[in-house]
């Protein structure tokens, strides 16, 4: 009875770490394929130069993939040490995103402004050579989120020359029809928009982090309890 118990308990957490593992490959096939293709779109922010969405991506799915292969290996080898391992991992993994959840209602304001700043600090290495990616960010976040600069378009003007936009700022793009435009381009701010499709998509995020969280609870449960069934049915560990 207590084999068989056993056997389930392994099959099952082979299965839910085989799922994790994919989707960690998934991830970081995505976030290759995007530096590979996707170079010249990076960061926005100067202080974090290789904070770009295919670094996230690779950085997100590599421990995705390390996690679950941990759990596999742990289950299928019936291995303490490596269940144990595997159980550590996602703590300190679900320990740190609570404290960074925690730490950002807690430092909203601060966050914000900060983030602001940072911003319009990086809009003024738009047109330097070296910083195309930056640019390029920009340009997409711009036509894609109907916005322009950070606040509002002004926020060009320091960057740009007084009455000159980026291009992508106007409702209409065409060649140079951000200069000495006020009338057609976009007045909203991206930072303000961003915030907007947050707020708007708040239900969906929040569903997605419950779904992680759940996930990560789960992989913790079926590794101490297979931990624990390896340890009463007296499974010798092999080094």
């Amino acid at each position: 009875m207590a084999r068989g118990c056993l056997c389930c308990l392994k099959y099952m957490m082979f299965l839910f770490n085989l799922i994790f593992w994919l989707c960690g490959c998934g991830l970081l096939g995505v976030g290759i394929w995007l530096s590979v293709s996707q170079g010249n779109f990076a960061t926005f922010s100067p202080s974090f130069p290789s904070l770009s969405a295919a670094n996230l991506v690779i950085a997100i799915g590599t421990v995705i993939m390390v996690t679950g292969f941990l759990g596999c290996l742990g289950a299928i080898k019936e291995n303490k040490c490596l269940l144990l391992s595997f159980f550590i991992v996602l703590l300190i993994i679900l320990l740190a995103e609570l404290i960074l959840v925690i730490l950002f209602f807690v430092y909203m304001d601060k966050v914000s402004e900060s983030a602001k700043k940072d911003l319009k600090e990086g809009m003024k290495l738009y047109n330097s050579d070296n910083n195309i990616g930056l640019k390029n960010a920009w340009n997409i976040i711009q036509a894609e989120m109907k916005c322009c600069g950070v606040n509002d378009y002004t926020d060009w003007y320091p960057v740009l020359g007084e009455n000159i936009v980026p291009d992508r700022c106007c409702m209409e793009n065409s060649q140079d029809c951000g200069r000495n435009s006020t009338e057609s381009v976009w007045r909203t701010g991206c930072y303000e928009k961003v915030m907007s499709w947050f707020d708007d998509n708040k239900h969906v995020l929040g569903s997605i982090g419950m779904c992680v969280l759940i996930m990560q609870i789960l992989g913790m449960a079926f590794s101490m309890t297979l931990f624990q069934q390896i340890h009463r049915t007296g499974k010798k560990y092999d080094a």
